[in-house]
């Protein structure tokens, strides 16, 4: 089955005048910078507000999110056209199955992907987890094995449920800073990044409030705690991404079957082989000294 053509962005009309005015702004940026299509993969566990971001996003319900009803089981994508600028949205499955990492989701996902460009990966998890464990670091470990680490230069971290008050006094930029870090750090440690490379590579960090209790400003504009406006934040983000020097992920059939990383392993066969050869070399000639000179085994 084909994918379907994009319909008119037609949820950007729904924003507040003060968001269409922002908005249009940074759409306007990328398409001086000659980004015509945009292609936006968002992942992360169930439950963490995948698919409300989503349709926040594009002004419209586009994913259909109730709290009765387990998320799609396979990934879905939204195509929407404004001024010849195409920005296509593909909402997952999530990617924890019984407490372990659920490695058919994410077979699924590199299938609906085949051929399709990465531009932008959008990692959603809460700011109202309170830890992060191992499982956040296996996740992030088998998002990188599938495709690459190098999608966490294309990437950056949504933080949903982001109206809150934090717990033990804290105050509410302090207590998102260190729940920033603690999931970026777990992203560093699953991929298996160096401090200095990720230091270099700095993912952005947007939090967002997808629910009807989100405060607004006297613009109508969804805002946080803190007073900012996260829509045109998260597009912010989502264009300094896509524009940054690093490159797009590209789904390729051997990126699907896994076959790439096992051509990097065939890449050491002939090293190995040769590593063989000069310390049998070696060992054959010290035997033939040895005997040469009397000290061989009698």
């Amino acid at each position: 089955m084909g994918t379907p053509p994009p319909r008119e962005w037609v949820g950007l009309q729904q924003f507040p005048a003060a968001t269409q005015t922002k908005l249009f702004e940074l759409l306007g940026k990328l398409k001086q910078e000659n980004v015509n299509t945009l292609t936006i993969l968002v992942m992360g566990k169930g439950g963490v507000g995948k698919s409300s971001t989503i349709n926040s996003l594009l002004g419209e319900q586009v994913v259909r999110v109730t709290a009765f009803q387990s998320e799609g089981l396979r990934p879905v994508m939204a195509s929407r056209t404004w001024a010849g600028f195409t920005l296509n949205v593909i909402d997952t499955p999530g990617l924890v199955e019984a407490g372990y990492v659920n490695h058919q989701a994410l077979q699924l996902i590199k299938g609906f992907l085949l051929n399709k460009t990465i531009d932008v990966l959008l990692y959603v998890d809460r700011l109202d987890a309170y830890r992060v464990d191992d499982l956040d670091k296996q996740i992030v470990r088998a998002i990188s094995n599938s495709f690459g680490k190098e999608i966490w230069r294309k990437s950056l971290l949504v933080l949903s449920h982001a109206q809150l008050c934090p717990p033990d006094g804290l105050k509410y930029d302090v207590f998102s800073s260190k729940r920033s870090e603690g999931v970026l750090k777990a992203i560093r440690i699953g991929a298996r990044i160096r401090k200095k490379e990720f230091d270099d590579s700095t993912i952005p960090v947007v939090l967002v409030e997808n629910s009807g209790r989100c405060n607004k400003n006297d613009n109508d504009e969804k805002i946080l705690p803190n007073g900012d406006a996260w829509i045109p934040n998260l597009v912010k983000a989502i264009t300094t991404v896509a524009t940054n020097k690093s490159q797009a992920i590209v789904v390729s059939k051997k990126l699907v079957d896994g076959s790439d990383a096992n051509d990097k392993g065939k890449l050491w066969i002939p090293v190995i082989l040769g590593l063989q050869w000069f310390v049998i070399k070696w060992i054959q000639g010290a035997i033939k000294r040895d005997i040469a000179t009397g000290n061989g085994p009698i």
